[in-house]
């Protein structure tokens, strides 16, 4: 598995990936989660230009997982890790988290964050399980709280969800 940042070409795989890793929200009944539109080309292409879209790739190329996020208050934010379900079960989610986190240290950030699901299996239990901590209302920064109002306004909010930061 190569860690790489995304080409322009590849922006297309991406949305592939998020649409079929949507389909695991339906049988909890998410369905409006399954049914999201994935990102559009454009905003995956702002993150890829800025240097912030990244992704795990097969020896021959082919694109498994991908990570966008941007800096969000002196924090690195996770804003998408999506693994296609063909090549989950294998860490790459764990390894984009990783080179995420690298690249943060680097960039003088001080923690990745990102918000998700509290109740999903995947989503916070999982990242409790890779050091991520649940965060307090009170410990929200300004630019948390703007993440989770886009993301209350998009009607995400109709199932728990939770903000998470893991130390460097």
């Amino acid at each position: 598995m190569i860690l790489r940042s995304a080409t322009a070409a590849e922006l297309p795989r991406l949305q592939d990936i998020e649409v079929a890793a949507g389909a695991a929200f339906r049988p909890l009944g998410m369905d409006a989660v399954a049914d999201d539109e994935p990102p559009a080309l454009a905003e995956l292409e702002a993150f890829r230009r800025a240097g912030h879209c990244w992704v795990a790739a097969a020896g021959d190329g082919t694109v498994l997982a991908y990570l966008i996020g941007l800096p969000v208050d002196g924090a690195f934010h996770v804003e998408q890790v999506t693994v296609d379900p063909a090549a989950a079960r294998r860490g790459i989610g764990r390894a984009l988290l990783a080179h995420a986190a690298d690249r943060a240290r680097a960039a003088g950030l001080a923690a990745p964050t990102l918000t998700t699901f509290a109740d999903v299996p995947w989503n916070a239990p999982y990242y409790e399980r890779l050091g991520f901590q649940r965060l307090t209302d009170r410990a929200l920064t300004p630019g948390l709280r703007a993440v989770r109002a886009a993301e209350a306004a998009h009607g995400l909010d109709r199932w728990p969800r939770v903000c998470m930061r893991r130390e460097l």
